[in-house]
């Protein structure tokens, strides 16, 4: 789901069994993504999984790091990561979004080689695209609570406004 110069490309590690199943980004029940995409205040109303279109014309968009679907993102080498993290950026230097919103510290650490990186806005970037990475909101991540995870989202929508 990508679209050229969008405001932010949300960019998952790989889709879990159900959300393969699914054929939808952040598919499963219970995981926190779509609530706090909305809280965050990044779309007008709760989203299914099944209504991921509609991002687009917000200017948002989403892609996975790794297409392989595993029952936890922690199955993944980190060949697969590094190999995905190239194919991304090639995807990020063609469609040109204003930020790209890596959603998971430690795919992002591990596929860009950067071990010591602290969430948010990155130093680096790819082209003119910033770069921003946020907790991974699947249920199976118990580091974050949901009020947590809806105030780092909404840091990058700040982020985002500002620079309209």
């Amino acid at each position: 789901m990508i679209a050229p110069d969008l405001d932010v490309l949300f960019w998952g590690i790989n889709p879990g069994l159900y959300t393969a199943a699914v054929g939808h980004h952040f598919g499963r029940p219970g995981n926190r993504f779509w609530p706090v995409l909305h809280r965050a205040g990044f779309t007008p109303r709760l989203f299914a999984p099944s209504e991921q279109r509609q991002l687009i014309a917000l200017g948002y968009g989403i892609t996975n790091i790794v297409a392989r679907a595993t029952t936890a993102a922690d199955e993944l080498t980190r060949d697969e990561l590094v190999e995905g993290a190239r194919m991304l950026t090639r995807k990020v230097m063609k469609f040109r979004p204003r930020y790209l919103a890596i959603v998971g510290i430690g795919a992002y650490r591990t596929a860009f080689d950067r071990p010591r990186a602290k969430l948010g806005l990155q130093g680096e970037t790819i082209d003119a695209t910033k770069i921003w990475v946020l907790p991974n909101p699947s249920g199976l991540n118990a580091n974050y609570r949901p009020t947590e995870l809806v105030e780092l989202f909404a840091e990058l929508r700040s982020a985002v406004e500002r620079r309209s």
